[in-house]
């Protein structure tokens, strides 16, 4: 297992990874050709420069294996959800269940400050300690949000074997990228000259 892909430019966001938080965070554990997989999420700094790039956490967060092993396994319970929805099956009661613990760890609501010189205001408190809480919060939201949405109808997986990555259907389109596409294609047309030829 690799932390990052050595050519992370070449997994370009799924289809509908740019639109919803969930989507690309489900997508950070990749099955690829070969039998090699890519987690991400894969070791602390990792999973750092994963929540910075997205804007849930600093540079200099610090994550620890306590604080990814928690994303990791959201992102797993999530991932649970995401088949569930696409199968037309019941949900995981313990998949849900990690999915209202994360959205509960945050405060909802901005507290009132007062300033002596400029007076009231209001802001979420956000102590070093409580990034990680925050971006598992921002990220079930998210979920919870797309999946009780109108775009989770169009959710499917990548219909190229080995990939495990999920993506919002446009029109016949059912693979993640290019590349995916790709090889299913080449895949179904070696399976066609193997027919033939037998």
């Amino acid at each position: 297992m690799r932390d990052a892909p050595a050519d992370d430019a070449a997994l370009p966001p799924a289809p509908g990874a740019e639109d919803y938080l969930a989507i690309d965070f489900v997508n950070s554990a990749v099955a690829l050709p070969g039998g090699q997989f890519t987690d991400l999420l894969g070791t602390p700094a990792g999973a750092n420069r994963w929540l910075f790039d997205r804007g849930l956490a600093p540079a200099d967060a610090g994550v620890r294996e306590v604080c990814a092993s928690q994303l990791r396994s959201l992102r797993e319970n999530l991932r649970s959800l995401f088949a569930s929805r696409v199968d037309g099956a019941p949900a995981l009661p313990t998949a849900l269940s990690a999915v209202n613990d994360a959205l509960s760890k945050a405060p909802t609501a901005a507290l009132l400050h007062w300033d002596e010189r400029t007076g009231p205001y209001r802001a979420t408190p956000c102590p070093t300690n409580e990034i990680l809480d925050r971006a598992l919060a921002t990220l079930a939201a998210n979920a919870a949000d797309f999946l009780t949405g109108p775009d989770a109808d169009r959710l499917t997986r990548c219909g190229s074997t080995p990939c495990n990555r999920y993506l919002l259907r446009h029109g016949r389109r059912h693979w993640c990228s290019t590349r995916c596409g790709d090889r299913a294609r080449a895949a179904r047309a070696y399976a066609r000259r193997t027919l033939k030829a037998s």
